[in-house]
């Protein structure tokens, strides 16, 4: 952790913080020695930005109050499990002069708490909420500086930049979510000079429990393990947290944890239960299982000793009772992206970059020709998250005429346009409310809709046409396009200011032809078509499929199978060439006169030609397993788990 400002006064007397801030305010430049260090970094910071320490500070960005609604709410879950905390350290520091504040991660002030008569000389500074206390805009302060140094801080008077803002003392601690990323900011601001020598410890106290909190939300379903050096330290806001998926890769952590097992940021996704303890994942399940939930001694690979408690969450007894690390991901799991994962590295991949971040609070873009099963895909979203019980709505923009769509997604009014239903409608993003809202073939919606789409994922509110009061919703989208949209963005076809709206995380899903798990791909859909039946291909049939390009992807291999099917006779169980449509049975005929079937040590070799060119892409970067991956067009953990598997030598 990086220095903070803790000790600051006791270090730097008031006679040389003066002498430092004549120079800073005369010459802009500080001597060294004169202050602590961390403090002169956010001075040469807040310089840098432009600022004047002394005279009239320039413009900040204040948002308006439909600005910091809309903050609110996209800060909900932050916002929720701080409230309690902030009522909490408001109690503690009542009839001081003081404010309890929570800023976003911008810098943003969302919410505030405390002592009239001193909130409304914080205002005349604009220590209000909607205002942006980043040090670009205030210099250094406890706010902005715990989110620049990414560390507790108390600003302390003239420790402040801005001449303006020295009647304050400030202290505040950044609040991380589980992945490490900085979500916001917890800040005691008081006068100085009713400064709390306890407001640090507090901040750090309250801070912590709010990522608890996050914690347990953000992995409800996930295998839980809370550890401490002493069995008593479990359930306090002391405790280490880690996360697991159902087949025992670390998918969470706090700092407290991560300090326990020596491990740093960058191991989340890509550490194992082995390999930060001496224990495994069939133990762990098992305990799971037992009642009592009493802590338990644990090693560390160094043979310390830690106690333990695991708590398993609603996705995870549901796994297969034995299962391992090294397991694939369908063998572990039950749920509908699990039955995605036929075999394939790059659906795999998608699969898991999807659960990565199945509830958290963000958009999807699905890419992919057309067939690929983008649809499928947004379905699977939604049955695998905790939104499956509200409804999935689906919205073909590319299938309705112009004139429809906008009637179609935000309702209307009765007698709203001709031909309109007397009865109004609510319109399909009203339809989606509480549940998930796919807008397909996105990259066909007109420029005027986009527009408006983009209004309503910003307020987070629908007008119907015809007018009426705004109605509040809240689903999660799904959009997807076989469109390139930045060259549609290029060409003026579709809004950048959309794109990036929609691009919260974005999947490429691979065309048919490219994926390597058709056999399997082709023995679901014959169950699915044909449950009672057990079917399957003639072996020169299927090596034809296989070499085939299959232009419709999915949709093509699936009505196939279909008129196969109805084409068979009660007594057949295997689909030849005379089962097929005519048109798909010549192309293929052809593909397997033109091609000559591979040898069967070709087929052999197929496996340690991969692991050659896993090898090779992780020698060529140097043992940048990231990099690797990325070259490699898989997921990190694919990449570990490759490399597990390599033959020694």
């Amino acid at each position: 952790m990086q220095t903070n400002f803790h000790h600051v006064a006791a270090r730097t007397p008031g006679s040389r913080l003066r002498e430092a801030r004549r120079q800073l305010t005369t010459t802009g430049e500080v001597a060294d020695g004169l202050i602590d260090a961390a403090l002169r970094r956010s001075w040469e910071r807040s310089r840098g930005f432009g600022l004047a320490p002394v005279g009239r500070a320039p413009g900040a960005p204040h948002a308006s109050a439909a600005q910091l609604a809309r903050a609110l709410e996209q800060q909900r879950e932050l916002a929720s499990h701080a409230r309690p905390v902030m009522e909490f350290l408001f109690e503690q520091m009542r009839d001081t002069d003081s404010l309890v504040i929570l800023a976003d991660a911008q810098g943003m002030l969302l919410e505030a708490m405390g002592d009239a008569n001193f909130a409304d000389r914080a205002q005349r500074v604009a220590l209000r909420p909607g205002a942006n206390w980043h040090e670009r805009w205030r210099g250094t302060n406890a706010i902005g500086t715990a989110l620049a140094d990414a560390s507790p801080v108390v600003v302390h008077a003239g420790e402040h930049y801005l001449d303006r803002n020295g009647f304050l003392t400030c202290t505040a601690a950044p609040i991380t979510g589980p992945d490490g990323r900085v979500l916001g900011v917890l800040d005691i601001s008081g006068d100085h000079r009713g400064h709390h020598r306890h407001a640090l410890a507090l901040v750090r106290l309250a801070v912590r429990t709010v990522e608890q909190k996050l914690f347990d939300t953000r992995h409800a379903a996930n295998l839980r393990l809370r550890l401490h050096l002493q069995p008593e330290g479990i359930g306090s806001v002391t405790e280490g947290l880690l996360a697991l998926s159902d087949d025992g890769w670390l998918v969470g952590a706090n700092a407290a944890a991560l300090a326990m097992l020596g491990l740093s940021r960058a191991d989340v996704g890509a550490a194992t239960i082995e390999q930060m303890l001496q224990l495994d994942l069939p133990t762990l399940m098992a305990w799971c299982r037992q009642p009592g939930g009493a802590p338990r001694t644990v090693r560390r690979h160094d043979g310390s000793a830690l106690w333990l408690r695991a708590e398993a969450g609603r996705h995870v007894l549901v796994a297969a009772h034995e299962a391992g690390p090294a397991r694939r991901p369908a063998e572990t799991r039950a749920d509908a992206l699990a039955e995605l994962d036929t075999g394939d590295p790059a659906m795999r991949a998608a699969v898991e970059r999807a659960r990565r971040v199945l509830d958290k609070p963000i958009s999807w873009l699905l890419l992919g020709a057309s067939g690929v099963g983008k649809e499928v895909f947004a379905r699977a979203l939604h049955a695998s998250g905790t939104r499956r019980e509200a409804p999935f709505v689906a919205v073909n923009c590319a299938a309705l005429p112009e004139q429809l769509i906008e009637a179609e997604l935000f309702g209307y009014r009765p007698g709203a346009f001709t031909g309109a239903s007397r009865e109004g409608a609510i319109g399909r993003i009203r339809e989606a409310h509480g549940g998930t809202l796919l807008l397909d073939e996105i990259g066909d919606m007109p420029l005027a809709l986009q527009a408006r789409l983009l209004r309503v994922l910003q307020d987070r509110q629908v007008t119907p046409l015809g007018g009426g009061k705004p109605v509040a919703v809240d689903f999660r989208l799904v959009c997807a396009t076989h469109r390139n949209l930045r060259r549609e963005i290029e060409a003026g076809r579709f809004r950048e200011d959309l794109y990036y709206r929609l691009n919260g995380l974005t999947l490429q899903l691979p065309s048919l032809c490219e994926r390597q798990d058709l056999p399997h791909l082709v023995a679901r859909m014959l169950r699915g078509i044909e449950p009672d039946r057990e079917l399957q291909l003639a072996p020169d049939l299927a090596l034809a499929m296989s070499r085939y390009r299959w232009p419709g992807n999915l949709r093509q291999l699936n009505s196939a199978l279909h008129t196969a099917c109805a084409l068979l006779a009660d007594h057949e169980a295997q689909i030849d060439w005379w089962h097929l449509p005519d048109d798909l049975a010549d192309e293929l005929r052809e593909i397997s006169t033109q091609a000559p079937a591979m040898p069967a040590a070709d087929t052999a070799d197929l496996k340690t030609l991969s692991d050659r060119t896993v090898s090779q892409a992780v020698q060529s970067c140097a043992g940048n397993l990231s990099e690797a991956a990325r070259r490699l067009g898989i997921s990190r953990n694919t990449l570990y788990r490759k490399l597990r598997q390599l033959p020694p030598g």
